[in-house]
C-alpha cells in the first residue's frame, strides 16, 4: 500500500468526511461498474455502490491495510453484490418479480474502451452490437462465473487481487475462470450462429 493511500486510511480511521468523499471520488465508477456487471440493474446497482461506501465508513476501523485500499472496497463490492443477488432470487421464487427490464442497463455500461479508438459510425455501431451481445453473454453466467470474468477481463485485476477479493485460491481462481470463458465461447458462438 502507498504511502498516500495509507494517509488517506489514517484519514478515514479518523472519520475525516473529505477524506471519504475522496475515496468516493476515486473508487465509486469501478465500484458501481462491478456491482451492475453482477446485478444487471442500475437502480440496484446504485443501493448496493451506497451501501458498500457506508459499510466502508463504519468498518475502516477492521482495514488491515495488508491489502491495497482498491481491493477491500471491491471485496465488500463483491459480498453485497452477492447478497443482493440472493435476495431478489429469493423474491422471484416468492412471486414478486422486480419491476422494469433493467438489461439495456447492463449493456449500456463499460463501451468507452471498446470505442475510444473508433472513428467511423457504422464501426461505432458494430462496436456497439459486439459490446451488448458480450454483456449479455456475461449477464447469463452463474454468479461465480461471471464475479470472476469482470474481476479479471473488465476491471483487468491481478489474480493476486482477486484472490483477495473472493478468498479463493489461485489455482481455482485460474480453473474457475478458464471454465468461464469456455462457457462464454460457447454462449457467443451459439448467439452468432
Amino acid at each position: 500500500m502507498s504511502l498516500s493511500e495509507r494517509l488517506l486510511v489514517a484519514r478515514l480511521v479518523k472519520r475525516d468526511e473529505e477524506a471519504f468523499n475522496e475515496v468516493v471520488r476515486q473508487h465509486g465508477d469501478r465500484v458501481f461498474n462491478l456491482v451492475l456487471r453482477m446485478v444487471g440493474s442500475r437502480a440496484e446497482a446504485e443501493d448496493i455502490a451506497q451501501e458498500v461506501f457506508v459499510t466502508v465508513f463504519k468498518s475502516i476501523d477492521s482495514f488491515r491495510s495488508e491489502a491495497k485500499l482498491s481491493t477491500w472496497l471491491l471485496r465488500i463490492a463483491t459480498n453485497h453484490a452477492k447478497n443482493r443477488i440472493k435476495y431478489l432470487a429469493r423474491r422471484r421464487e416468492q412471486g414478486s418479480e422486480p419491476n422494469g427490464d433493467d438489461s439495456a442497463d447492463l449493456a449500456d455500461e463499460g463501451k468507452a474502451p471498446a470505442q475510444s479508438h473508433i472513428h467511423g459510425p457504422d464501426v461505432l455501431l458494430e462496436a456497439a452490437e459486439t459490446e451488448d451481445i458480450m454483456q449479455q453473454a456475461i449477464a447469463t453466467l452463474e454468479d461465480d462465473q461471471r464475479l470472476l470474468v469482470v474481476l479479471r477481463d473488465v476491471e483487468e485485476l491481478s489474480y493476486e487481487e482477486i484472490v483477495e477479493i473472493t478468498g479463493l485460491p489461485e489455482g481455482t481462481v485460474k480453473s474457475r475462470l478458464h471454465r468461464a470463458r469456455m462457457t462464454l465461447k460457447q454462449l457467443l458462438e451459439d448467439k452468432l450462429k
